[in-house]
């Protein structure tokens, strides 16, 4: 019988703009061009030279995810998505959010990377509920890592107490 693989999943509360990982997600908007929340974070901390490589991405549609070099961040790179806005649950939110990090993950594979951070992605002015988005986190990011088999440190980033103690929940068996 195989070793059992196991995950390794973080928790952190921290500035995803200092963390030294291969990649940190960015919760973007669609065009790319920066934000507010960690959007505008992570374009302020990177450099100008950021923005330009975002324009030559031309935009990201809801669910996908793109790359590009950190510059100035201590990370390597910087994946780009974009999360879905919250209408009530009718909109296919809960599937757009779960492509965030697939996608997401996918991408930090083909680029070897070791490690990635996530934000608490559209539970800020996107208005996803935070336990449903947390819990929709945990499970496609445990999925991914255990269908690919996959030996890539995931941490979530939250920002507040309110997230904080929900990961922290949704982990505890882990």
């Amino acid at each position: 019988m195989p070793p059992k693989h196991s995950l390794s999943i973080r928790i952190v509360r921290d500035d995803i703009t200092k963390l030294e990982v291969d990649a940190i997600v960015n919760a973007a908007n669609k065009t790319l061009l920066g934000g507010g929340g960690v959007d505008g974070a992570i374009h302020r901390a990177a450099g100008p030279e950021f923005l330009e490589a975002c324009r030559l991405l031309n935009g990201c549609q809801t669910g996908e995810a793109k790359i590009t070099p950190a510059f100035r961040l201590p990370s390597k790179w910087v994946i780009h998505t974009v999360g879905p806005v919250w209408r009530g649950g009718l909109a296919d939110e809960a599937r757009l959010l779960a492509r965030c990090y697939n996608n997401s993950l996918k991408l930090a594979g083909e680029n070897n990377c070791q490690s990635i951070a996530f934000p608490n992605i559209s539970t800020g002015v996107y208005g996803f509920p935070k336990p449903k988005a947390a819990e929709i986190a945990v499970k496609t990011t445990k999925e991914y890592l255990t269908k690919n088999q996959s030996s890539l440190t995931v941490y979530f980033v939250c920002f507040d107490d309110e997230n904080h103690r929900l990961y922290h929940q949704l982990l505890k068996d882990l």
